[in-house]
């Protein structure tokens, strides 16, 4: 990729380590239970119980999004950016409240429970059922202002 096609805004979302905790003890569980068929199934049960869950715990979690040239792709969505309106950035509270009762159902959420802030982007294209784009992100401010460049960018 070069600097002219560098992305205006990328971030990688990923679980946190106590989640990779508890699947340690879901491996150890299964050692537990293995270890009445003997010390190598008991083995077995640890090994295969940790990365099993490491690997269902790193596919979940790892998800990205990215603001680049006329596109964003958040996780399984690439829209481009004609298609989307406004980006806001939401404190702790106001996530939490669109998670819950302030929530629309045809809303397209990337949402992880591990990261409390978000941006909502407007979705403008009347051909698109989601009436907005729900982004968990750490760093809103900075994703909701690459938002707002890319729509000068493409307006002038």
């Amino acid at each position: 990729m070069t600097p002219a096609e560098s992305p205006a805004y990328r971030e990688q979302l990923r679980a946190p380590m106590s989640w990779y905790f508890i699947g340690f003890l879901f491996g150890l569980s299964l050692a537990l239970i293995f270890l009445w068929f003997g010390p190598y199934a008991s083995l077995a049960g640890l090994v295969g119980g940790t990365l099993l869950s490491a690997w269902v715990v790193a596919s979940y979690g790892r998800v990205g999004i990215e603001l680049s040239g006329d596109s964003l792709t958040a996780g399984p969505a690439t829209l481009p950016l004609a298609a989307l309106g406004e980006a806001r950035a939401l404190s702790a509270e106001q996530a939490r409240a669109l998670q819950r009762h302030e929530a629309d159902p045809r809303a397209f959420m990337l949402l992880r429970s591990y990261v409390r802030t978000a941006v909502r982007v407007e979705v403008v294209d009347p051909q698109d059922p989601h009436p907005y784009l729900y982004l968990s992100s750490r760093h809103p401010e900075k994703l909701a202002a690459a938002f707002a460049r890319a729509n000068a960018a493409a307006g002038s």
